[in-house]
Parts: C-alpha cells; sequence; structure tokens
C-alpha cells in the first residue's frame, strides 16, 4: 500500500472511532509501558533436588483483568537440570516455601487449600505425577519449615493458637486489644511425617524465627527472640540449638544485632550464618563461623567491602557466599579456618539467590540483567559463567529498552560514590534532560545494575517517557562493607543526603541533564529522602513523590513496629535524648523551606512506616498552599501488591513529573 494511502485509511479509522488515539503520555514505539511493567513474570525462588538433576522454582503470575484484585499469583514449576522440559504443577494458586523431600520423590511446599485446610499447611507433590499430600496438620498457619536430613521428620514454625477463653470473649464482643500482652509466641513443632504424629519441641516462653537441622537429623539449631515482635525478630534474636530427645533450648553463643541466613557444616560439627558485627550494624552482612558445641563466633569477612546475602556449605572445610559488591552480587568461596576468599563468580546476570548440590558442584539460582527481570539460571562451582533455562516474558524481545551504566562520583567530602544511570530511550547526545531520582530505601538497600524497574521504581518507562534516571547508592547503602554502612549514624539526611547532591551535579557538569528540571521520588527511606528533597532542599527539586516516605522522626518512632531497629541500627539514640537532632532531621521540620510540588502515597495497612506519616506532610503541604496530593490504597502494607494499585501509582507519577517537571512541550501525535 502507498503510504498516501495508508496515511488517509488511518485517518478515516480514526474518524471512526476505529482506532482511537492513547488518551495518556505517548511513549516511544515499542517502550515499556506501566501495563507491561506490571504484567511482567518473575521467577521468585528455585531448589535443587536432592539428585543435583531437577530444579523446583516459583514464578510470579500477575493477576489479569479476568482475575479479582489481590496479590499476584505464585505457580510451581519443575525444570530438568539442562532446562529442556519445564512442567507446571499449580496454577493460578498461592504456594509459597518450596523445598524437595530428601528422597527426592516429593515437592514440597506452604499453601492455604481450602479444599484441606483453612490454615497454611505443608503439601507435598510427587515429581512424577499425583494428587498433593497435606503433610501437616498445624492449628495455625505454617510460617516456616525444614525436613530432617533422613526425610522422617518436619519441623515447621507456628504461632500459637489462640486460646479458647479468648474466642469466646471476642463472640461476646469483648474484643479490645491491650497492646505487649496477651503474645502469641512462634513455637516449634516437629512432624513425624511416617507416624502423622506432631509434638511441640519446646514449651519455653520464647518465639522462633529461623531453623535449620544439623545432619544428625536429631538436633536443630534456631534463632529465637524472648518476644514475638516485628522489631525483636530484626535486633534480639540469639542462637540455640534443641535436640528431639528433650527439646530444651540451649544458648549457643552470644550475637549481638541482626542475624541472616544459616547452615551446618556437612560434618555437624560447624554453624555457618551471616550477622551483624554489633547492635548498630545495619546488616546482617559478615560471615561467621561457631562450633555447634558452642564458643565465641569467628568473623570471616573482617574488612570485606562488601556485604554477605546467603551461604551453602561447598564441604566440610568451604563455604559459599553470595554477596553485594558495589552494583553486583558475587560467588566467593571463603575458607571455614580464615584466609582469602576466592572468587567464583561476578557480572551478568546479577544473581540474587542460589540453591547448591555440594557432589555435583551445581548450582540453581535466580538473576536478572538490564534486558529482564528474574529468571532461572544454573551453574557449576568451576565455571564462570551460568545458563539461562527460563524466558518468562517473550513480550520483551519486541520492547527497547534504554540505555543504562554505572556511574561513580566523588561526595564533598572526597568519598567515591556509585550510582545506577538510566538514559532517555530517544537519548540524543549535546541534549540536557530532566533528572529523575529513583532513590532506595532501608538505608541499607542498594541498586544493583541489573533489572532495575518495578512497580514502585519504573525506570523503564520514566526512561521512555524522557527522562535521565539516577539511582543512587549514597552511604549508608549495603554492598560496600560495614564501614561504609555505617557512615550515616546519627547524621541522617545529612552527609549521605550530599552525596546524592552531588551526583546530580556530577551529571550537570557533564552536559547530560537540566539542573532546572530535577525530580525525585522513592518508597520508605527513599520516601524520606524524596520529603527532605522537598523540603530542606526544595530549591533544587521541581517534583517530588514520597511513597511510605518519614516525614517526622518523632511521631514515626511511636507509631513503627521497628522503633528499635530504626533508633538503635542508625541514629544510635532515642529521639527524647537527642530530641533537637531527630526534629531538625524531619522534612517537616524544613516545611517553611518547601515549594516543590508533591505527590504523596501510601498504603493503608502498612505497619513499618505508618500511614499518619503521610497525611502529616500532605496536610502541612496543603496548609501552606503547596501542591500537593494525597493517594491512600486500601489493603496494601509497606509497598503495593495489586495490579490495580500499581497501575495507578505509575501513571500517578509519570502525570506528576509531566505536570510539575518537564517543560512546556508541544503536543504532537505520532501515528506508527
Amino acid at each position: 500500500m502507498h503510504y498516501r494511502q495508508m496515511k488517509v485509511l488511518l485517518i478515516e479509522l480514526i474518524l471512526l472511532g476505529l482506532l482511537a488515539l492513547p488518551a495518556g503520555p505517548v511513549y516511544a514505539q515499542n517502550s515499556l509501558t506501566p501495563e507491561i511493567l506490571v504484567s511482567l513474570e518473575q521467577v521468585t525462588s528455585a531448589r535443587i533436588s536432592p539428585d543435583g538433576q531437577t530444579i523446583a522454582y516459583l514464578k510470579m503470575v500477575p493477576r489479569g483483568e479476568e482475575d479479582s484484585p489481590g496479590r499476584a499469583f505464585s505457580e510451581l514449576w519443575v525444570s530438568d537440570i539442562a532446562g529442556k522440559e519445564h512442567r507446571r504443577f499449580t496454577y493460578k494458586t498461592q504456594p509459597g516455601l518450596i523445598a524437595w523431600s530428601p528422597d527426592g520423590k516429593l515437592v514440597t511446599f506452604t499453601a492455604k487449600k481450602a479444599e484441606f485446610d483453612e490454615h497454611v499447611q505443608v503439601y507435598g507433590l510427587p515429581v512424577d505425577g499425583g494428587a498433593a499430600r497435606q503433610l501437616t496438620e498445624s492449628e495455625t498457619s505454617v510460617l516456616a519449615y525444614r525436613w530432617s536430613p533422613d526425610g522422617r521428620y518436619i519441623a515447621y514454625i507456628a504461632v500459637d493458637a489462640e486460646p479458647e477463653e479468648a474466642k469466646a470473649a471476642k463472640k461476646a464482643g469483648e474484643d479490645w486489644i491491650i497492646y505487649d500482652q496477651n503474645l502469641r509466641h512462634h513455637r516449634v513443632w516437629v512432624r513425624d511425617v511416617a507416624e502423622e504424629v506432631t509434638h511441640m519441641l519446646y514449651s519455653q516462653e520464647m518465639s522462633t524465627w529461623d531453623l535449620t537441622w544439623a545432619p544428625d537429623s536429631k538436633t536443630l539449631v534456631l534463632q529465637a527472640s524472648e518476644l514475638p515482635l516485628t522489631d525483636y525478630s530484626y535486633m534480639f534474636k540469639q542462637l540455640y540449638t534443641a535436640s528431639l530427645d528433650d527439646g530444651a533450648p540451649r544458648h549457643l553463643c552470644e550475637t549481638k544485632g541482626k542475624l541472616g541466613p544459616m547452615a551446618v557444616s556437612p560434618d555437624g560439627k560447624t554453624l555457618a550464618f551471616a550477622g551483624a558485627t554489633g547492635m548498630n550494624d545495619p546488616l546482617a552482612q559478615s560471615l561467621f563461623v561457631v562450633s555447634l558445641s558452642g564458643g565465641v563466633p569467628v568473623n570471616l569477612t573482617k574488612g570485606f567491602q562488601g556485604s554477605v546475602r546467603s551461604l551453602a556449605w561447598k564441604n566440610d572445610r568451604e563455604i559459599v557466599a553470595l554477596s553485594t559488591e558495589g552494583v553486583e552480587n558475587t560467588l566467593r568461596v571463603f575458607p571455614k579456618k580464615g584466609g582469602a576468599s576466592k572468587l567464583l563468580y561476578r557480572g551478568a546476570p546479577v544473581l540474587s539467590s542460589f540453591s547448591l548440590h555440594p557432589a555435583s558442584r551445581r548450582f540453581a539460582a535466580i538473576g536478572h540483567a538490564a534486558g529482564h527481570p528474574r529468571e532461572l539460571f544454573t551453574g557449576k562451582l568451576n565455571k564462570s559463567a551460568v545458563k539461562r533455562l527460563t524466558h518468562s516474558n517473550p513480550v520483551l524481545e519486541k520492547i527497547s529498552l534504554a540505555r543504562q551504566e554505572v556511574v561513580e562520583w566523588s561526595a564533598p567530602d572526597g568519598l567515591n560514590i556509585q550510582g545506577v544511570l538510566t538514559y532517555p530511550l530517544d537519548y540524543q547526545p549535546g541534549q540536557r534532560y530532566p533528572l529523575v531520582l529513583q532513590i532506595h530505601g532501608g538505608p541499607e538497600g542498594v541498586s544493583l545494575n541489573g533489572w532495575s524497574s518495578s512497580s514502585g521504581y519504573p525506570v523503564q518507562v520514566l526512561a521512555a517517557d524522557g527522562y535521565m534516571v539516577l539511582q543512587p547508592n549514597y552511604r549508608a547503602s549495603g554492598g560496600r562493607g560495614v564501614e561504609f554502612s555505617k557512615m550515616d549514624h546519627n547524621d541522617l539526611g545529612g552527609k549521605e543526603f550530599d552525596d546524592v547532591l552531588a551526583g546530580i551535579d556530577a551529571l550537570v557538569e557533564r552536559g547530560l541533564v537540566d539542573n532546572e528540571r530535577v525530580g525525585t521520588g522513592g518508597w520508605s527511606y527513599g520516601g524520606y529522602f524524596s520529603a527532605w528533597a522537598a523540603t530542606k532542599h526544595s530549591q533544587r527539586f521541581k517534583a517530588s513523590v514520597v511513597a511510605a516516605g518519614l516525614t517526622n522522626w518523632i511521631s514515626f518512632t511511636g507509631t513503627t513496629d521497628i522503633p528499635y531497629e530504626m533508633s538503635l541500627v542508625h541514629w544510635n539514640s532515642w529521639w527524647m535524648d537527642q530530641r533537637d537532632l531527630h526534629w531538625e532531621r524531619s522534612p517537616l521540620y524544613h516545611i517553611g523551606n518547601a515549594q516543590t510540588p508533591t505527590l504523596v502515597v501510601h498504603g493503608l495497612k502498612d505497619e513499618r512506616v505508618h500511614p499518619e506519616q503521610s497525611l502529616e506532610l500532605y496536610t502541612t503541604l496543603k496548609i501552606r498552599d503547596i501542591p500537593t496530593k494525597l493517594i491512600m490504597y486500601p489493603r496494601e502494607p509497606h509497598g503495593l501488591r495489586e495490579v490495580q494499585h500499581q497501575k495507578h501509582f505509575i501513571q500517578s507519577v509519570l502525570d506528576w513529573y509531566k505536570q510539575y517537571l518537564k517543560k512546556a512541550e508541544k503536543s504532537e501525535q505520532v501515528i506508527n
């Protein structure tokens, strides 16, 4: 068809209403849109089988328009190690924690299946085919579980059942809540799978948050705290051992601060665990070993410029650890006796988790890269490359993604800072672009040089809409070692935010961005930074998006579920002991300086950062006639899970930046 004939036909179709023009932003051809972003599938966890030949994995599948509102589905799949055959075991359900039975005959998972039980239980599916079998009969939902190495037992964690008298009181209308009283502990139960009998491991007043077995199938290692509160799960866990013979927990060793993943050596003599170096260490980022009979833990990673994330024993002498180093994740082998580590893997894809089969040295891993979100990979410890086994989103093969790169700059005090920079999709050298910061939370989070887009941080969607996007890893971010992660202590919003401002200046100096068109956005601590930008540093920012952000350090401490974690880890003090400092570092303190139009977003079920933090900011901005808008999402916790909410958020962000950040542009409609 001749070009003129095609043009006339398109105009006629438009006039007839058969080809509607989009009402929203005009994206570049074949670019990532909000609708595509929130519909992407991702592999979320993987476990290699006991014989090393098969991988069970979970795939997150967002709900479609035909589905009722809710969080994404999770599907259970099984693949051979070569990735030639993939079998889906569940469809549009919610399987949770997955594992293999030690004999390799069952793929097990947690789920709430109404036809079996009203609570979340452990179920098993024969890998060779057959119906699901319920393996636990817990009175309350199973929170975590582990198979004993001999396959006889499943140890699981569940909250104490509600007493009958409490149930009766509720029915009578006596349903008031008295805080921190009548708490129900997280207990450990042991299920004899063959005999189908269950017993409580211990009756002591303590709550267990994680557990693992020793090779003898008689000893359990527990991470437990005095109270079943979220803050205690972060800050006050200790290590215990317990024997099936008597069940009494015995304190293994003294630890301070956060605890992470752990595993017992194949010979049953040593526990390896990720832990903090002290109460004010932001992360359980160091690798420790301690004798299973007790003693003083030994830190194998002193001076390590990275953050340990997960671990597995290679043999009795060596531990494989997945760590964040800068903007990458690595696999390293650490000798149990100490000494230099050996680098096994780094680069793309960025591995986010791994499951090791020590005998064959094979592992299954979840990885992501600039061109795709999390997928299933496999590799071997003696090889530097991994093989991709899943391709969950064929749509991305037709999508043009913007260029991204790692950038570095110097903070005012000379400290080297890194970040990930994403260029506008239609980038033209020599042109200055509006800049949007996408700031991670924590502050001990980290932005990696992999797949950078999510419903909360729609980086590639912003790039497709013509923005330069910077994700700064300011001081206190993870991935640079213990010392770096503690550099903001007692200085929140101080030098760490100077790092961000210096990053903007560096891009301006390079001629990439327009200093008069800078916006910011982020969730949680990234929301705090964006509120801080819109108040304390308002003269630098033309638009801000504050999502689940902290706005008042004093009221935050009284309403969050982690007052100890935030105060002891990052401030090293309570606000009542340093009232003036905590209040001065609150965005609301600087409201008189605010002039930045600010979009405020929050989930109504958020217990981490209470919605009142957003309401305080919004109300105060409105009183002072600063352009603002408040969006509250029902049912949502600390982040958005429902697809409709995610799409609405992304579109709201695009609209806000378009209104207040972009220069007035002539509206043009291009028909492709």
